[in-house]
């Protein structure tokens, strides 16, 4: 259904008339502009001169009020997409942020999410195959699915399936969309040239780590100021092109002890290059942002865009997101009262965690 919403007639809409009426008039009814003498011409185009200029800036206003209204209508739905994480899930510091290759855009390619449930934190990050507005379909059926499979399921290995069931199902609906000739049927191999990346992760209430990682990198610990990267096996293939095995079990990468942090990245991150052609030194920038103990999430993301962004002269080619985790629970959580399980997810966190600092979606 297409649905056009009508708005009655403004005294802004008018008001264009009312100039070139006044145009008309004086040329067609003052007899000065009837005279052929040089001062009548003066003032004829004057008065011309006034009205097109008048008319412009009046363009220019409503075009500059409709691109305000663009941009926060635009800003509202990516939030909704991909919404700011509260700065507290049940005891674990967090701080997420993404730079989106498309000029004007907070999101694209690249999705996070951060929920606390009775199982403990649990935690997505993925790169969907393109980057920039053409992927952010794909991005929402991904966290969609995650947002209900993360509450729903109590294996980590469930909500991977669930992922991949979505990611298939929205991937033929958009083939569908575009091949109508298919008609109901379902068009051959619809996945054959897409792909997702995806980690899920899990933090539980005595900081075990389990991991279920699909091609994508593998996030670095921070211990104090040392850095390494996790790893806990081979990953499996990305989510699309394969299916997943029949036994999918999550692997146990030891414990995020109080005070350590997970830095979570997409590979747009250690893919970005300088006009030499040299990658980001992301281990080495991350050495640099925890060099100053103590430092807190939101400090660790502003260094690590700041680097990316100067390495880049500030227009990396891909996007870029970047999720850091610290265990805070040494010093103590915040209890929601009536909270089921621990779960202080979405708007009952933003009520129940410390005092926020602002989680921005970081853009160009």
């Amino acid at each position: 259904m297409i649905r056009i919403k009508a708005r009655a007639p403004t005294g802004r809409a008018v008001l264009p008339t009312v100039w070139g009426a006044v145009a008309v008039g004086y040329k067609l009814g003052c007899p000065l502009a009837q005279q052929d003498g040089l001062g009548a011409r003066i003032v004829t185009s004057a008065v011309f001169f006034a009205v097109g200029t008048g008319l412009i800036f009046h363009v220019r206003r409503a075009l500059l009020r409709e691109l305000r209204l663009a941009r926060r209508v635009a800003r509202a739905a990516q939030n909704v997409v991909l919404r700011p994480l509260p700065p507290r899930l049940d005891g674990i510091d967090v701080a997420a942020a993404q730079l989106s290759a498309d000029r004007g855009a907070s999101v694209g390619g690249d999705l996070y999410e951060a929920v606390a449930t009775e199982h403990g934190v649990r935690v997505v990050m993925g790169d969907v195959r393109g980057h920039g507005l053409a992927a952010l379909g794909t991005v929402a059926a991904l966290l969609g699915s995650f947002r209900e499979a993360a509450h729903d399921e109590p294996e980590l290995g469930r909500v991977l399936r669930r992922l991949d069931r979505a990611l298939a199902r929205h991937l033929r609906e958009r083939a569908r969309a575009e091949h109508p000739a298919c008609g109901a049927a379902a068009p051959d191999n619809p996945v054959a040239e897409e792909f997702v990346t995806v980690l899920v992760l899990e933090i539980g209430r005595d900081g075990e780590l389990r991991v279920l990682n699909c091609g994508h990198p593998w996030p670095y610990v921070v211990r104090g100021v040392r850095v390494e990267q996790l790893s806990c096996g081979d990953p499996l293939p990305p989510l699309g092109p394969f299916p997943l095995p029949a036994e999918l079990e999550a692997l146990s990468c030891g414990r995020l002890l109080p005070g350590e942090s997970l830095v979570l990245f997409t590979d747009g991150a250690e893919d970005a290059r300088d006009t030499h052609g040299r990658f980001f030194p992301l281990p080495a920038a991350l050495r640099d942002a925890v060099s100053d103990q103590p430092v807190s999430p939101q400090t660790v993301l502003r260094t690590l865009f700041g680097a990316l962004l100067h390495h880049t002269a500030g227009s990396p080619a891909d996007d870029v997101a970047l999720l850091v985790l610290r265990n805070g629970r040494g010093r103590g959580t915040v209890s929601c009262p009536g909270a089921r399980g621990g779960d202080i997810s979405g708007s009952a966190a933003r009520a129940c965690s410390a005092p926020a600092h602002p989680q921005p979606t970081r853009h160009r």
